[in-house]
């Protein structure tokens, strides 16, 4: 099946389940033209159906509760109930039951494919050598969160360097068109169960973000708050593209059960009312723009964290930290490549794909 095919049947899925902002749709076509990169990050559940045909050994791994739309820009800060800068995996839409070693490979591959974009000085077999090092480190010792605090200096410096001018950020909210058609009812119950008190007036806008979720409706209730700005966000969700992908119809959404498990410390403004996922705008609350990051930083360090970061999520699932140390055992063992020449086989897919998708998606 062609990409082109793919996406046509996967939007008229999505369709049946959320209602469709079609130019936001639009726009997101034409985004994934731009490049590779922006390419892999709208479509997962293309990478699904490659990744069955192609790393048909490698899906034969221990099942976790993953993240399945992994990405080396998937990764932000928040504060958590002790208001406390964490930084993490940030982005769960796609979450459900799939081999551990997806989420692996795939963060490996947007390596790879973003490398350049990034102007990452890292090459791929030392990418795949950081990620799986960090994951390995840290399913032996049960996982860790990143609280930037007294500890990880080095990553507290690259996430403060990303944090938002607070004047600037606001403008920009505040240029946000009101919402003037009728809201669902659960994503007014959502906005406003994240409110600090009951009877707040608030505005409704409409926000336009991410490549992966673009086209389906967001809203941005922002108001003033005892001094200043507060803001909140929400969004609905559907299952995963994994169960798409697989002819699986279950309905359930998995967003909140790994927010619950992971081994973090959680962001408590980010949760799911019904079938809308809700989380607090904010200054500090940001993406780590990886083609902003300051010329002096250790890539490989960085990888590192966030294999580390995987394999937290990872964990969440009760004891499978012993079945995937096994299963790695063997792996390592049988071929020592394995993570390399899936990286590389997935990435060039990847790439042969958006070729096809520059030359054909004006179709769709």
């Amino acid at each position: 099946m062609q990409c082109k095919t793919a996406t046509q049947l996967y939007e008229t899925w999505l369709a049946s389940k959320v209602t469709i902002v079609e130019e936001d749709l639009e726009k997101k076509h034409k985004e994934m033209k731009k490049s590779v990169f922006a390419f892999l990050r709208g479509t997962f559940y293309r990478w699904i159906q490659l990744w069955s045909e192609i790393c048909v050994e490698v899906n034969k791994a221990p099942l976790v509760l993953a993240v399945g739309d992994l990405h080396i820009e998937n990764f932000g800060t928040w504060r958590d109930k002790k208001s406390r800068l964490i930084w993490g995996i940030n982005d769960f839409d796609e979450a459900c039951w799939m081999p551990y070693t997806i989420d692996l490979v795939r963060l490996a591959a947007s390596t790879k494919i973003a490398a350049k974009e990034c102007n990452l000085k890292i090459d791929t077999k030392d990418s795949c050598k950081a990620i799986l090092e960090g994951y390995q480190n840290a399913i032996e010792v049960g996982g860790q969160p990143f609280v930037l605090e007294e500890n990880h200096e080095w990553l507290r410096s690259l996430a403060l360097g990303e944090l938002h001018n607070p004047n600037s950020y606001w403008e920009k909210l505040a240029r946000l068109p009101s919402i003037t058609q009728t809201i669902p009812k659960q994503a007014i119950e959502a906005l406003e169960k994240q409110m600090p008190e009951p009877g707040i007036d608030y505005r409704i806008a409409k926000r336009t973000a991410g490549l992966g979720s673009l086209g389906r409706q967001r809203f941005v209730a922002i108001t003033d708050w005892r001094g200043g700005k507060i803001a909140c966000e929400t969004k609905p969700l559907i299952s995963s593209a994994y169960c798409w992908a697989n002819g699986n119809i279950t309905e359930e959404i998995m967003y909140q059960k790994l927010l619950d498990s992971a081994v973090r410390s959680p962001d408590p403004f980010l949760y799911l009312h019904g079938n809308w996922i809700v989380r607090r705008l904010a200054p500090d609350y940001c993406l780590i723009d990886m083609t902003c990051l300051p010329k002096e930083r250790d890539e490989y360090k960085l990888l590192s964290a966030m294999g580390w970061e995987t394999a937290n999520i990872h964990l969440g699932t009760i004891g499978v930290g012993k079945a995937i140390t096994a299963d790695l055992s063997v792996r390592q063992k049988n071929q020592p490549s394995w993570f390399y020449e899936a990286v590389k086989s997935m990435a060039r897919a990847t790439s042969d794909d958006w070729q096809q998708w520059k030359e054909n998606s004006s179709l769709i």
